[in-house]
């Protein structure tokens, strides 16, 4: 299972990127994805999880401006950020939760004006 995460990069304040997350193998439909963050210096957080009915939660952080999305015919995940902050910036990473863990290589994003 391989998983490349893509769409990050640099936004001003108050703009929107969206992010992608591709799962190579068979398990995707199967499995809860989520998005996760970790700033420089922080430990890495939820961002965002959708479970595999589409049942979706968000970080308190995010709540109202992030929408987490899957579509399982592309084997894809995303997250459609609106709103953004100068403290939304960091490496962004998908994870699928199946029997074991599975991360992406992360993305960067970056919101300054």
């Amino acid at each position: 299972v391989q998983l490349q995460a893509s769409g990050g990069g640099l936004v001003q304040p108050g703009g929107s990127l969206r992010l992608s997350c591709a799962v190579s193998g068979s398990i995707f439909s199967r499995s809860d994805m989520a998005w996760y963050r970790q700033a420089p210096g922080k430990q890495r957080e939820l961002v965002a999880g959708i479970t595999t009915l589409g049942t979706a939660n968000y970080g308190d952080s995010v709540k109202g401006r992030f929408t987490i999305s899957r579509d399982n015919a592309k084997n894809t995940v995303y997250l459609q950020m609106n709103s953004l902050k100068p403290e939304d910036t960091a490496v962004y990473y998908c994870k699928l939760a199946s029997y074991r863990a599975y991360w992406g290589q992360g993305t960067q994003v970056t919101v300054s004006s």
